[in-house]
């Protein structure tokens, strides 16, 4: 797969925010990607960005052109101290960025800042159906550890989540 030519990815800014929240809310919306049918408000997305920068938690965006196209970061993956060096990441595309090979540049790039943060393991949570998701991951390296049977439920039916993880070399 060729990426665009002009593909930069870079830290998200504020500016950022309004693309970043259509993305989220179309994913949201048309997939079973996100367990929740609730979709977020300007103010929301303002928060969660502040709250991973507060964090130090990156949030990467890709951007074909100067427009944002898809983005990724991670978070907590539980909150106890025990925790700390363990991340869940999160990465989401515009429908035009799909299948271009875009993901795996954001998700290469993140794994890169979990590098530079000294954090050992990065984890994935995957809806059960989402092989892409599943394909993309497995090419950065992670492996599935888990499937949780008929935990999420959206769109009528019950989903399984798949859990794949990275251990990162230091």
């Amino acid at each position: 797969m060729q990426l665009p030519v002009k593909l930069e990815i870079r830290d998200a800014e504020v500016a950022d925010l309004d693309a970043m929240l259509a993305i989220y809310n179309e994913v949201l919306a048309t997939s079973t990607s996100i367990f929740s049918d609730i979709a977020r408000t300007p103010a929301d997305q303002r928060a969660w960005f502040d709250e991973r920068r507060k964090l130090d938690r990156p949030i990467l965006v890709a951007c074909l052109d100067g427009a944002v196209i898809g983005y990724a970061t991670y978070g907590p993956f539980r909150t106890w101290p025990g925790y700390r060096h363990t991340v869940e990441n999160s990465i989401y595309l515009a429908p035009s960025a799909r299948g271009q090979g875009i993901g795996t540049s954001l998700l290469g790039a993140l794994l890169q800042r979990a590098q530079q943060q000294r954090l050992h393991a990065v984890i994935a949570g995957i809806d059960g159906d989402n092989l892409s998701s599943m394909r993309l991951h497995e090419k950065l390296g992670f492996t599935k550890v888990a499937q949780l049977k008929e935990v999420g439920r959206k769109f009528d039916r019950w989903l399984d989540l798949v859990f794949y993880q990275r251990l990162l070399e230091h």
